[in-house]
């Protein structure tokens, strides 16, 4: 039976944590120029129905490394872009390579496609959950200020996919999630109820951020939402992550964001430069987090 990684709650504590460990290795031997290929000859089928920079570069890179391959595939290029239903892409592809990646936007979709596959099916991305986005931030975490269990994280803006994968994060590494966001981009009801122990929404900026150990945002207006742009940076204005803010959280406090960002709208120019930013760290340990996934799912 495939394991697939649609969202957090896939894997359970102890797994989670031995792939922020395993990720911590793969990049140490990365860095020190001696990686293995331990996954020679496998295939990473990588569909792509929404645009990326990172998910695709460090997915693709990822098995090279490992020795493997990538194929990208978009709508334009790809029968599903013809109108295949994704059951039958499923089962084609199980025959074909040894793992499949798929960034869209309707989360239904992912599990369709999983239902129907017999090989490991991982999520890139959807409009409900980014964990693979949730793997490099707790490498990160980790590497830098060691468990996060018991620490408390502050997530400013939308209640969206990067908000609800924290929830999850929250709930199985057991740390307190304070939520700011405004009355009507309040993450979903259901994901927030299955945390209740470890996640707040009843938050003004202010109160999210004080003496947190962590701070994340994310764009106010994600991938699909442009024509609301206007609208949700009235409505947002009060959520910007500013140095003002940041005086608020412990002395030690970092800052993340799972990029591309918009200086000047949900995070300030001096904060995401500045020297509690950890974002390009946090984005480089897409690949390595990744791989350290890749290697787990195709045992």
């Amino acid at each position: 039976m495939a394991r697939h990684f649609l969202t957090l709650n896939d894997l359970d504590a102890a797994e989670l944590q031995a792939l922020i460990e395993r990720a911590c290795e793969l990049k140490k031997e990365f860095q020190e120029k001696r990686m293995l290929q331990t996954r020679p000859g496998m295939v990473l089928a990588m569909i792509f129905e929404k645009s990326s920079t990172r998910t695709r570069v460090s997915f693709e890179t990822a098995m090279a490394q490992l020795g493997g391959h990538g194929i990208f595939l978009s709508p334009v290029d790809s029968q599903l872009g013809r109108g295949e239903p994704v059951e039958d892409t499923a089962r084609v592809l199980a025959k074909m390579v040894n793992c499949v990646m798929l960034r869209t936007f309707e989360h239904e979709k992912l599990e369709r496609y999983a239902e129907y596959s017999d090989i490991p099916v991982i999520n890139g991305l959807s409009d409900t959950y980014h964990p693979c986005q949730l793997l490099a931030d707790m490498q990160t975490f980790y590497e830098m200020r060691g468990d996060i269990s018991g620490k408390k994280v502050a997530w400013l803006g939308d209640g969206n996919n990067m908000c609800h994968s924290y929830i999850n994060a929250a709930k199985i590494l057991n740390f307190d999630l304070s939520i700011a966001c405004p009355a009507n981009y309040q993450p979903d009801a259901e994901i927030v109820a299955s945390a209740p122990q470890n996640v707040n929404t009843a938050c003004e900026p202010h109160e999210a951020v004080a003496d947190a150990d962590l701070i994340v945002t994310d764009v106010w207006a994600s991938m699909g939402q442009e024509q609301e742009t206007e609208e949700r940076l009235k409505v947002f204005k009060g959520f910007q992550v500013n140095s003002d803010l940041m005086k608020l959280a412990a002395d030690d406090a970092l800052f993340m964001h799972c990029l591309p960002a918009h200086r000047g709208e949900e995070v300030t120019a001096d904060v995401i430069d500045g020297a509690q930013s950890v974002v390009w760290e946090e984005a480089g340990n897409r690949l390595h987090s990744q791989k350290a996934l890749l290697e787990f799912l195709l045992q």
